[in-house]
Formats: C-alpha cells, sequence, structure tokens
C-alpha cells in the first residue's frame, strides 16, 4: 500500500504596520493607535483597553495560508520612531500595511507622504503594500468616505479593507493573510525575474567565447 503525504512548505514573512506619529495621551484611548490596536485584535482575538499603544513592538505568529505554513514576523512601530528608526523599518519589512483612523482625515492625508516614503527607500524595487482604514464601528464619526479610501488604493495599486479593531468588524485575519500572499507573489515574480536574468548572462557570455573561438 502507497501512502501519501502532503506536503506544507514554509515561508517566512516580515510585516511592518505603519501610521501617523502618535501623540501620548494621559489614557491610551486617546492616542489611539491604529497599528496597535489592529495588532492585538489579529494576535489575541480581542480588544484589550488597558495597553500602552505608543511602544514599539515586534511579534512572532504562525499560521497556515493556503497550504503553507507562514511565520509572521509583525512589527508594529506605534508611530512612534523618528526618522533614522522608520527608515531602518521600512527597509527590514518585505511587506507593509498603512493604517489610518476613517474618523480622522488628518490620519488619511498622512498615507500618501508615507508610501512615498517608503517608494524612494525601498527603489528600485516595487512595495507590497495593503491600505487599512480602522474604526469601521465608528461610522457616525467618519470623515473618510469609503469611496475615498478605495480611491487612494486604486492610486497605489494595493488591497484596500475597511475594519474595526475594537468590535472585530470587518476580516481582520484577511489583512494579515492577504499581505502574506502578496509577499509570496512578489517572491516568486522576483524569482522568475533573477533567473532569466542569469540565463541571458549565461547566453552572452557562451556568445562570446564562440566569437573569440572562432575569430
Amino acid at each position: 500500500m502507497v501512502s501519501w503525504t502532503h506536503r506544507i512548505s514554509k515561508t517566512h514573512c516580515k510585516c511592518v504596520f505603519l501610521c501617523r506619529k502618535q501623540k501620548r495621551g494621559p489614557h491610551c484611548g486617546e492616542c489611539g493607535n491604529e497599528c496597535t490596536a489592529l495588532v492585538v485584535r489579529f494576535l489575541t482575538k480581542r480588544f484589550i483597553w488597558e495597553y500602552d499603544p505608543t511602544l514599539e513592538s515586534t511579534y512572532r505568529h504562525q499560521a497556515t495560508i493556503d497550504d503553507e505554513v507562514v511565520t509572521m514576523e509583525i512589527l508594529d512601530t506605534a508611530g512612534q520612531e523618528d526618522t533614522i528608526q522608520r527608515e531602518g523599518h521600512m527597509r527590514w519589512g518585505e511587506g507593509f500595511v498603512l493604517v489610518y483612523d476613517i474618523t480622522d482625515r488628518g490620519s488619511f492625508e498622512e498615507v500618501l507622504p508615507l508610501k512615498n516614503i517608503l517608494d524612494e527607500i525601498k527603489k528600485p524595487k516595487n512595495v507590497t503594500l495593503i491600505l487599512v482604514g480602522n474604526k469601521a464601528d465608528l461610522d457616525h464619526s467618519r470623515q473618510v468616505s469609503t469611496e475615498e479610501g478605495e480611491k487612494l488604493a486604486t492610486e497605489l495599486a494595493c488591497a484596500f479593507y475597511e475594519c474595526s479593531a475594537c468590535t472585530g468588524e470587518g476580516n481582520i485575519t484577511e489583512i494579515f493573510y492577504e499581505l502574506c500572499r502578496e509577499v509570496r507573489r512578489r517572491r516568486m515574480v522576483q524569482g522568475k525575474t533573477r533567473r532569466r536574468s542569469s540565463t541571458t548572462h549565461v547566453k552572452q557570455a557562451i556568445n562570446k567565447m564562440l566569437t573569440k573561438i572562432s575569430s
């Protein structure tokens, strides 16, 4: 009898959550750090009121995505990094989630400048990116429409989600999983490009050798 074992491949994904620089308030709710709230919701499946959302943290989480075991390193910048730290985080990361608060237009307007910095640091590579509007449960206080978020995501050529770290509204888990999928797709494309480039160089070298021999 022959038994077939389904082999699950393994991969690694470095995820960075970026949001506007936060001001520390006497209560964590006043700081409104979107990145920290989403990461905590994903890891614990709960909304935790009492935590310091201004502390940078790195989390390690393993999940099976499309029959592939993925180890995620999730960097929550908490919007507190200085310019040098931020650039270091951007160089380290492979996939990025730009988060804004739908009740705060200022946070939405800072998305594009963050993307421009990412492009400058990661060039000539294209950036693997997802745009997320948090606090979807506070629709009555909305300052940024869903259509505006969709339009910006189209301009950035990335996926777009609205969700709520507080209530769990929206598929927060899917945000993390889709980012890992995008990182994996990007690696595959880059791998094929490198192989084609290597093959071209080999062919050119052989042609040069043949030319010298025949001359």
